[in-house]
């Protein structure tokens, strides 16, 4: 058997096949160079945001929310640096329960929507609580820390502060720990208060943003301040004065308003009791809020004043009408008195005025006809709300024509029968004091927005009520309730001429019945040129159960305050020639 020749294969060199190698070689470094241009080109945004967010996170970028001012620019709320704690759920891991329990018992958040954020999958950011002191959170973070309960970590923010305390806290409200308002201001103008939040998109480690990466910022819009009406010192004058008063005299709560009658606008309005949104948690809900525009009285004889000023602009008496007042009415089964018991007195309707006689009131307006004093009513503003800007206002409580008794039409006169807010009520002796003209009650001056732009709030309705003969005449009839024979001199002022008006009504208690009384004392100065207004009421005192015992001394400070802070001249002291008896 012949033994096949083994020879060596040979590789070939020739020109074709070193062609054909090089042709393989080539095309697969084609493929790769396509690969990579794909990447890096066609497809790289794509894969750099799915890169991102695997580790991105959006913050919340909070629009600063805006200042509210009194009228002179002295901050009442504003929004200082604070900040929050956030979480990356996926480095809290199996310590979720010991850090919900630790943030609920140190810092009183919900422990169950806590947990949840902590558990939350598919996310590497969530808030845990907001608008914190920042030593607060940085102290809640070591604790976590030091228990080796990673994954919480501190973040900017601000904090809703009220730097005046309670000054104006009735008005100003409050926000809650989503830094949205609750109460007052704070509340019906939210939108305005608090702008647009803005957001920052950025990749994350450990919950907080890397440094120099990369970031998409939607920038927040600040809010518009606002500037209020009130003077702060006034106010906090108002408070205090109010405060003591109620106090004093046993009493259960009372306002206090100073107003501007050319303008309409309130420098002060003192609630009492009244609370501090710092810490508004630690008071009743009760003493949220305006009682000066929420609650509703009987304002009693300081409704004298827009009864007389009627029935004077309608033609039916004038300040010298002679009225014999006995020591009792009776009128339709009711017994009417008078506050001072006293025989028959012959009083001018002057006099009326100057000793508070209800039975003078009622025998004065007899004639008068229902629709018409009706209309005088409305158009003094009662019944309807102010419309300062506040939520909640009371639009008081005044029957129409149909529903008036022969009886209603009596307690009217010297004001029972029907419902005021304070605030109501500033307004229309206000519209005297101006002459006859009503001017819409104001708490906004004005709007100011984050460059400093000033923009004047609108200006307030008006409208004709009484003729300037009417007011005028009222004027002078109201300076002898401050004169020695009136019910209040003590509320007479050196060097000014005062206009004044005590009241006193029952309070309505359950199931018709009254139960204790409401005091007030109202007037404006000088009387021969009025500028301010103040009215203070006292509910339920029960020491001193008269206008001029509890809340003249009150108006007495508050007016020479206002007449000394704004420069107002004395007009010098006189008494108006006009007799009181007949």
């Amino acid at each position: 058997m012949r033994r096949r020749d083994r020879r060596p294969l040979k590789i070939a060199t020739g020109p074709f096949r070193l062609w054909s190698a090089f042709c393989v070689v080539a095309f697969v470094i084609s493929i790769f160079a396509a690969r990579l241009v794909q990447l890096q080109g066609i497809d790289e945004p794509d894969y750099a945001r799915l890169a991102i967010e695997a580790n991105a996170g959006t913050i919340t970028l909070e629009a600063p929310r805006a200042p509210i001012y009194d009228r002179n620019g002295v901050a009442l709320a504003e929004s200082v640096d604070a900040a929050k704690l956030t979480a990356d759920p996926t480095q809290i891991g199996r310590h979720a329960i010991q850090i919900a329990t630790a943030l609920h018992r140190r810092l009183g958040i919900d422990y169950i929507s806590t947990l949840s954020l902590l558990r939350a999958p598919n996310t590497r950011n969530v808030e845990l609580a907001r608008h914190l002191d920042q030593k607060v959170a940085s102290r809640m973070v070591h604790f976590l820390d030091r228990r080796g309960w990673g994954g919480v970590y501190v973040a900017k923010d601000t904090l809703r502060t009220y730097p005046a305390g309670t000054v104006a806290a009735n008005l100003v409200g409050m926000v809650g720990t989503d830094n949205t308002g609750l109460t007052g201001f704070e509340q019906s103008l939210n939108s305005t208060l608090t702008g647009t939040d803005g957001s920052a998109t950025t990749q994350m480690s450990g919950g907080t943003p890397l440094p120099l990466a990369n970031e998409t910022i939607v920038a927040p819009k600040e809010g518009t301040g606002v500037r209020l009406t009130i003077d702060e010192d006034l106010q906090l004058l108002a408070q205090a004065r109010l405060g003591k008063a109620v106090r004093e005299s046993g009493g259960i709560s009372g306002t206090a308003i100073v107003m501007d009658v050319k303008t309409g606008q309130l420098l002060a309005l003192a609630d009492y009791p009244t609370f501090d949104p710092n810490n508004f948690q630690d008071y009743p809900t009760s003493d949220y809020g305006s009682r000066a525009l929420r609650e509703m009285y009987e304002p009693g004889s300081v409704q004298k004043i827009l009864t007389f000023a009627s029935l004077i602009d309608a033609g039916h008496v004038t300040p010298r009408t002679q009225i014999s007042v006995p020591a009792q009415l009776t009128r339709d089964g009711t017994t009417i008195h008078d506050v001072e018991t006293h025989g028959l007195w012959r009083l001018t309707a002057a006099g009326v005025i100057a000793k508070s006689s209800n039975i003078g009131a009622v025998l004065a307006s007899t004639h008068f006809p229902t629709k018409q004093w009706y209309h005088y009513l409305r158009s003094f503003g009662l019944g309807s709300p102010t419309n300062v800007g506040l939520t909640g206002e009371s639009p008081g409580l005044l029957p129409t024509p149909h529903q008036w008794l022969p009886i209603t039409h009596d307690t009217i006169a010297f004001g029972q029968g029907l419902s005021v807010s304070a605030v109501q009520m500033a307004a229309a002796i206000s519209a005297v004091a101006n002459g006859g003209v009503y001017v819409q009650p104001s708490l906004i001056q004005s709007y100011v927005d984050s460059s400093g732009t000033v923009t004047p709030a609108p200006a307030p309705a008006t409208h004709r009520v009484v003729s300037e003969h009417a007011a005028k005449a009222v004027a002078r009839m109201m300076e002898l309730v401050v004169g020695p024979q009136g019910t209040a001199p003590g509320a007479a002022i050196p060097g000014y001429n005062v206009a004044g008006k005590t009241g006193t009504a029952q309070r309505p208690g359950k199931n018709g019945h009254y139960v204790g009384t409401t005091v007030s004392f109202a007037g404006f100065a000088p009387a021969d040129a009025p500028r301010f207004m103040v009215y203070v009421v006292v509910q339920k005192p029960n020491k001193g159960s008269t206008g001029s015992a509890v809340a003249a001394p009150v108006f007495k400070d508050l007016m020479t305050a206002a007449l000394k802070k704004y420069g107002v001249p004395p007009t010098g002291v006189h008494q108006p020639a006009l007799p009181l008896w007949w």
